[in-house]
């Protein structure tokens, strides 16, 4: 399970970012997460109940958003969403489209408690 090793790196992130604003508690951390990512948010919820056991983030909430897949198509220029198993262009139908969104795993935001 991957997810353990994601959360842990994370978890990383976050208490760097608490350290910075001298939280003492982290509320919540909201992570943004790609169709074609490989990330399981099911799991990825599992995972972090053990990543985050001991740290600044112990009680926190773990906020999953799931991001579409979005195609620029190379024929017409236009940009659209896509389902996984077919990337092409949502306006003219061509199948040459560069992919440019849909793999992301991001850290998008995190709520911070003060002393």
């Amino acid at each position: 399970m991957h997810e353990l090793s994601i959360c842990q790196a994370l978890m990383t992130q976050v208490e760097s970012v608490a350290a910075q604003h001298q939280a003492t508690k982290v509320i919540s951390i909201t992570v943004q997460i790609g169709v074609l990512s490989g990330v399981v948010p099911d799991l990825l919820a599992q995972a972090f109940t053990i990543a985050r056991a001991g740290t600044v983030a112990e009680q926190a909430e773990l906020i999953t958003e799931t991001l579409p897949i979005k195609v620029r198509c190379r024929q017409c220029g236009a940009e659209t969403e896509a389902s996984a198993n077919r990337l092409l262009c949502g306006v003219c139908g061509d199948w040459q489209t560069q992919l440019i969104s849909g793999e992301e795993l991001l850290l998008a935001s995190v709520e911070l408690e003060g002393v």
